[in-house]
């Protein structure tokens, strides 16, 4: 039960969202149990944003939320490949994007909880 929330500071086009999909989607079963099948994605763009006291270059704070737990090595491969796919579809600068790892032990879904 993944979620992966990303806020920017640009606009999105219909392509990029849907290459931010395809690309989100592979990379959530660097998490092991994880996969597309499940996966939630939320785009907040074109939101008001600073980083470093600027706000004139494109950044990323990119929510990881998950259902039980994953290693810290699946953590780092993870924010790996996810800085990489908002370099390579939106233009981000590695050093500008920040991700949130939440780990959640209560997932409601369909009526009922996991």
């Amino acid at each position: 039960m993944p979620c992966i929330q990303t806020t920017v500071n640009i606009p999105l086009e219909k392509n990029q969202q849907q290459l931010l999909r395809e690309k989100l989607g592979k990379a959530i079963a660097i998490i092991p149990g994880k996969s597309e099948q499940w996966l939630m994605l939320t785009f907040h763009t074109d939101c008001t944003m600073f980083f470093r006291g600027k706000s004139d270059e494109p950044m990323a704070f990119v929510e990881v939320k998950i259902f039980g737990k994953a290693t810290d090595r699946s953590y780092d491969q993870l924010t790996k490949e996810i800085c990489k796919i908002y370099q390579e579809v939106l233009g981000i600068s590695l050093d500008h994007v920040y991700i949130k790892y939440e780990e959640c032990s209560h997932w409601g879904w369909n009526g009922a909880n996991f």
